[in-house]
């Protein structure tokens, strides 16, 4: 197998990660390792990306602020090409990260991000001719700021031959954007992947191979996340396919998601199959979890 160009579109932020040592004290105090990080769906792909051996084009929108230049820096330094947009009437994204053993919430100021537009990704691909493949955080098209463009990266990969995925991103936003409008804005992708919640959200209760199974109604395939039970994939007309995830001491959970996507599409844009590109998935996610922050290296 050999890797292919991958463009990834969607959000740069910074991630202000507190790591809690107790459950969280609502009005008082809980102690924490906090940290100030790289973060953003996208951005957090797109390193893991290159750092599992792929070419790599980030496409996205920062503030033209001292967190936007770090956030590139830091993305350029990992080996992502960055064709990101430096907006001076905006500030760079921010969220608010609080993790706890498996889970973490988040709290979201998006930034420059809801300024993305679609002419930033046509120019992102025409001075890409060699990509392969196209993928999506869904955080562009759950705003309807930045949904023109998460819509046109769409279109232009059908219009292109890319194979193209969508990360469904975020249970609540999905919810509030609505079920039945997303499916049709991502209707025809080759592949879907969606956490437990996430694919509670787009294909109703029920156990995770029936969820990714109807979620094929729309897509090509549909990958189900299931953190520390591993992932699964459903295709048209094929038997599920699911592996178990490694076990790791979770040091933070921030990204794991992000990096289970790059693994798997890594090893599926290069040729693999299934199986090979599920477990490359799991076992990039496994390395996620046990490292502070949401990219390589922590």
């Amino acid at each position: 197998m050999s890797a292919r160009h991958v463009v990834v579109i969607g959000d740069i932020v910074t991630d202000v990660l507190a790591v809690l040592a107790a459950p969280l004290a609502p009005g008082s105090d809980t102690r924490a390792r906090i940290r100030l990080n790289g973060g953003g769906q996208a951005a957090n792909t797109a390193a893991w990306l290159a750092h599992a051996g792929a070419a790599v084009t980030l496409v996205g929108a920062v503030g033209a602020d001292d967190a936007g230049a770090a956030r590139l820096a830091e993305l350029a330094a990992s080996g992502v090409s960055c064709a990101v947009r430096r907006h001076p009437e905006a500030t760079t994204g921010t969220v608010l990260v609080l993790a706890r053993g498996q889970d973490r919430t988040m709290v979201t100021d998006r930034g420059a991000n809801l300024l993305l537009k679609p002419s930033d990704v046509d120019s992102a691909l025409a001075a890409a001719p060699g990509a392969a493949h196209l993928h999506l955080s869904a955080y562009a098209l759950l705003d309807p700021a930045s949904r023109p463009a998460g819509l046109r990266a769409l279109a232009a990969a059908r219009a292109r031959g890319l194979t193209a995925s969508v990360d469904a991103a975020s249970a609540e936003p999905l919810r509030q954007a609505g079920r039945a409008d997303f499916l049709e804005w991502v209707r025809g992708v080759d592949l879907l992947l969606a956490n437990a919640a996430e694919a509670a959200v787009l294909a109703g209760a029920g156990d995770p191979a029936g969820q990714a199974t109807r979620l094929t109604e729309w897509v090509g395939s549909a990958v189900v996340k299931l953190g520390a039970d591993g992932a699964l994939w459903a295709g048209p007309a094929d038997a599920v396919v699911r592996l178990e995830a490694p076990a790791v001491s979770v040091v933070d959970p921030t990204g794991a998601g992000d990096a289970f996507a790059a693994g798997l599409l890594a090893a599926w844009v290069a040729g693999a199959d299934r199986e090979s590109a599920l477990r490359a998935g799991v076992e990039l996610g496994a390395r996620a979890v046990a490292v502070l922050g949401a990219r390589p290296g922590g």
